[in-house]
Formats: structure tokens, sequence, C-alpha cells
């Protein structure tokens, strides 16, 4: 099993509930400082954060698989560094990868997808990289499912939802929260501007103002 679920931390979880549940995602787990969403592919987590803190309007990379020390034993043989540790909720895996970019593992709660999430949208979990060749290596050692590629690009599927991206940078980092859409973006910018959120559509790309400065990308499925 591999699921992308980004983290998104904010000190505002009250604002992401309205703007992530417009967007067409449904809420499966509330524990007050952490909320996760279903897309219709995909998950996202928000963990809440006091404000002014580093962390707060940033997202993490991340994924959820099924059992860890299988999926940990799979990534090694297939060439890239993973280990089991203890995390503060509990057992999680760390992949490195070679350009030292690192993210987390957690163990998925559940195989299964709300059928209330809008089915159009998908999760994008995007990595940032001076070495896109080697990041895809990455990815597929992980299970990804390569999709397309160009020189400075690489995306690839999950089996169980949502969209690993990775995009060439000068600096390795996690890029911010986004999504993919298979259907109409004015028809979903219109939905975002009802509910009094901000939006601006320019071609494919759908860029949405989120709370507490920043964007968030949606960009139409090819």
């Amino acid at each position: 099993m591999l699921r992308v679920r980004p983290i998104q931390f904010t000190s505002d979880i009250a604002a992401w509930k309205h703007l992530l549940t417009t967007l067409g995602l449904v809420c499966v787990e509330d524990h007050g400082d952490w909320v996760e969403f279903d897309a219709g592919s995909g998950r996202v987590a928000l963990h809440a954060v006091s404000p002014g803190s580093p962390d707060d309007g940033t997202a993490v990379f991340g994924v959820e698989v099924g059992e860890l020390a299988e999926f940990a034993r799979r990534t090694v043989a297939d060439g890239t560094h993973a280990e089991l540790f203890d995390a503060d909720h509990g057992q999680a895996g760390r992949v490195t990868a070679r350009d030292g970019f690192a993210f987390l593992a957690d163990r998925a709660r559940s195989r299964t997808t709300s059928p209330e999430a809008d089915p159009a949208l998908a999760v994008v979990g995007t990595w940032l990289t001076p070495d896109v060749p080697g990041a895809a290596q990455e990815l597929r050692n992980i299970g990804a499912r390569p999709r397309h590629a160009s020189a400075t690009s690489a995306d690839f599927s999950t089996k169980n939802g949502g969209i690993l991206s990775v995009r060439e940078s000068s600096e390795t980092a996690a890029g911010g929260l986004a999504f993919e859409y298979d259907g109409d973006l004015a028809a979903l910018e219109a939905r975002l501007a009802a509910a009094g959120l901000v939006a601006d559509q320019t071609g494919s790309l759908l860029t949405i103002q989120a709370p507490r400065g920043g964007t968030i990308s949606v960009t139409r499925t090819l």
C-alpha cells in the first residue's frame, strides 16, 4: 500500500477545514490538533501549531503505507535508505534520499477513501531537488508508479491514492500543498468564491489564497 498524505501545519485549523471542505475533501478524523481529510485520491493532514511558530503555514511531504516493516524492507532492497523509529505519535518509517531529502511514512489506519470526497480531486506531494533523476528513482524504489517525466520534472501515481511530483530546484525541500483536478476549474473557482475564498485561474492553474498567507495550487489534470 502507498498513499500520498502531506501534512499542513497551521495555527488556524478552522480556516483550513473550511478551505479543504469547500475544495471537496471530507474530514475522516478530527482530534482537535490533528485532522485528516480524504480527497478523491490521496489524503491531507492538518497539524495545529501556535501562532508565530516557524512551522505555521508550511507543508511537509509524507506518505501512508500498510505494514511499516515490510515497506522499509522493500525500500531498502530496492536501493533507498529507510528505517523505523519511534515518533511522538508511535512507530513510523523515515526515508532518506541521496540528495538529503527525508520524509515520513506512517501506517495507514484505513485503506479506503471516503465515497463523499470529490472524485475529481487528487492530492499532490511535491519534492523539490537539484537531482530530478535521482529523486525519481527513489520514488520508484518506494513503490510509486511512473506517470510522465521530462528533464526537469517527474510525476508518479500511487496504488492507494494521490500523486507524487518531483520538480527541479536549486535546493532540496518539500513543495507547498497542491492538488490536481479532473474537472472544470472555472466551476471550482466559483465554488470557492461563493464560500468567501479568494482564487484566481490562469489557464490550467488555479491559485488559492491559503489561511494566514501563502497559496495552494490546483492544476487541471492532463
